[in-house]
């Protein structure tokens, strides 16, 4: 039994070292990952200072305000404007301007809990279109049409009727002394009725801006918020380049 005792005492001591020296480069290996597993998420989770927070919240709240602009302004103008007739600009020439006898009555507030009757004066302005000599009813502006299409216009309804009776007579002057000059309204080539109105409430130029300022805000949220991931990005890159560089 002697014999053996010598190479079997060497075989474990010879396993023992090779498992001693697996362990030593497992353990090199694993600890190796977890640094680098630690340096990436640090590059990934690279903090924002102050001024870059405050960048993003101002490129988000712009880009919310311009939503919120889109939603009332389309609401507001954009879809009267759709629905609207669509007329096109001719030149008018007056030809018979009339207040009725008959006040049209209206109600007015006057208080929290109070209303009272009134009554006020309707004009009526008659124009003659000078490209197709056709006769029609001037009002002054879409809403005027759609309130009273027997009138020029619908005044603020008040108690005091004189007051109402002479601002009807100065647009019946005004009219009166135009003496044939012809003047700009806009009537609807598609539409058989006779009424034209004075100014458009909702033009192109209404439409152009309801549009634009809500695009330019939002297109300035989107730019910012984008301006500071770029600057993120390359801040992260720049600084694991250097890190890299000093192994």
């Amino acid at each position: 039994m002697q014999p053996f005792s010598i190479p079997i005492q060497i075989t474990l001591q010879g396993s023992q070292r090779c498992q001693g020296r697996t362990a030593f480069s497992t353990s090199g290996r694993k600890s190796y990952r977890d640094y680098s597993d630690v340096q990436e998420d640090k590059y990934k989770k690279l903090p924002s200072n102050a001024g870059e927070d405050r960048a993003m919240l101002l490129g988000f709240a712009m880009m919310g305000f311009s939503v919120l602009m889109f939603f009332l302004l389309g609401t507001t103008t954009l879809k009267p404007f759709m629905l609207s007739t669509q007329r096109e600009e001719v030149n008018c020439t007056s030809i018979y301007t009339h207040i009725m006898d008959d006040w049209l009555d209206c109600t007015f507030t006057c208080g929290v809990d109070c209303h009272g009757q009134g009554k006020y004066p309707c004009l009526q302005v008659f124009v003659n279109l000078t490209h197709s000599g056709q006769k029609a009813f001037l009002h002054y502006n879409e809403e005027a049409v759609k309130i009273n299409s027997k009138c020029f216009y619908t005044p603020k309804c008040h108690q005091d009727g004189i007051d109402l009776l002479n601002s009807a007579l100065d647009i019946k002057e005004f009219f009166d002394n135009k003496n044939g000059t012809p003047f700009s309204c806009f009537y609807s080539p598609d539409n058989q009725s006779k009424d034209v109105i004075l100014t458009k409430k909702y033009d192109q130029m209404v439409i152009f801006h309801c549009l634009f300022w809500p695009s330019l805000t939002l297109g300035g949220g989107v730019l910012i918020v984008g301006m500071v991931r770029l600057t993120q990005h390359l801040s992260l890159l720049c600084k694991k380049h250097s890190t890299e560089s000093q192994r």
